[in-house]
């Protein structure tokens, strides 16, 4: 019988990796076998697997003990069906694991999508339980796979934070301050916000001295300031603060810089996934929270209708995609050893933004 390997982590410590090779179950009824072909590797497998236990995401596809299973977005094929709707040789883009292979049970199914119907992934949230199908898909779509795992699913969280700021008049800030702008989510919103006539907000990125060059290259900043000199941020203006780091101690010298001008504080992501999570409790200013994208993508499915920001902010995501394209060059790593090597290097902070990271397990 063929085998699956998968990538493991410790829950509690993300460097600690370990292979496991598994002899592949039988399919029950109405289950599919999925081959991973190619996954994308960015800051945002990292924030899945930091907020894994609050958020849910290991619950995804679970392991055993300590272990966890880092999921991402990727493409995969059908290569086996015991199910009626979804046939054999279907490519499939979705929420997968750092696997050679998953098996899913397609619930609800539509002509471009399924849901998967898992009685454990039916109490977590749905935007991750839907697998796009991909053979009724335009041609450019199609030829924009690497882009598609390693940037759209960034910049539809870009999207959303940026609707999040307008549906809410930007809570009265006059500028908005976006940490760790030199991610992907980060500078896709930052030029989603720069790039709209409507906004008149003062848009500034906050990321670390190597990365100032690629910043200012994207030109989605009205002022990049470094690690360090957060002072040179206008105290006297009213700031949403939206945090794409994770860094406390970061959130807690602006909010102290800014006082009562913090108007909202919003922490998104972990790309400082080691630094110090906790923060003082009793801030000047707004009280910081976590933004949970698919709370706000609920609020638009029942205003727009069901899938329309998803729809809206794909579009939106692949205008940014060809906007950076000739910043990113696709790299591709395979085998899980090379896996588990570059899984660290992202953990390090050793993967420089111009990189793409797409690995075959």
């Amino acid at each position: 019988m063929a085998r699956r390997t998968e990538l493991w982590v410790t829950r509690n410590d993300l460097r600690q990796t370990k292979i496991v090779e598994t002899e592949q179950e039988a399919l029950e009824d109405g289950q599919i076998r999925v081959a991973i072909d190619k996954m994308g590797l960015t800051a945002n497998n990292v924030s899945y697997a930091v907020s894994g236990e609050a958020i849910g995401y290991w619950k995804y596809f679970p392991a055993e003990g300590e272990w966890g299973k880092v999921p991402g977005w990727a493409m995969g094929d059908v290569v086996e069906s015991r199910s009626d709707s979804i046939s054999a040789g279907e490519r499939l883009y979705g929420f997968f694991p750092m696997a050679s292979e998953v098996v899913l049970q397609p619930g609800h199914v539509a002509d471009d999508f399924f849901l998967d119907g898992a009685p454990h992934r039916a109490e977590l949230p749905a935007l991750y339980n839907q697998y796009r199908r991909t053979q009724g898909e335009p041609a450019f779509l199609k030829s924009l796979e690497d882009e598609r795992c390693l940037l759209f699913p960034l910049f539809v969280t870009s999207f959303v934070l940026y609707d999040y700021l307008i549906d809410n008049a930007f809570f009265g800030a006059k500028q908005v301050v976006v940490g760790s702008v030199s991610s992907k989510t980060g500078f896709g919103l930052a030029h989603l916000l720069k790039n709209d006539p409507r906004v008149s907000q003062k848009i500034v990125g906050l990321t670390s001295a190597r990365n100032v060059n690629f910043v200012e290259s994207l030109n989605c900043c009205d002022q990049v300031v470094t690690y360090g000199d957060e002072g040179e941020i206008d105290p006297g203006l009213a700031t949403a603060w939206v945090d794409m780091s994770g860094d406390g101690p970061l959130t807690g010298k602006l909010h102290h810089l800014l006082g009562g001008n913090m108007v909202e504080s919003c922490i998104v992501g972990a790309t400082h996934w080691e630094a110090e999570r906790k923060r003082d409790e009793d801030l000047p200013g707004a009280k910081p929270s976590f933004f949970f994208a698919p709370g706000h993508i609920a609020k638009r499915d029942a205003e727009w209708g069901q899938g329309e920001i998803w729809r809206r902010g794909s579009e939106a995501g692949a205008e940014i995609a060809k906007s950076v394209s000739d910043q990113i060059s696709v790299e591709r790593v395979a085998g899980a050893d090379n896996v588990a090597a570059i899984w660290c290097d992202m953990l390090d902070n050793k993967v420089a933004p111009t990189r793409g990271i797409m690995i075959s397990v």
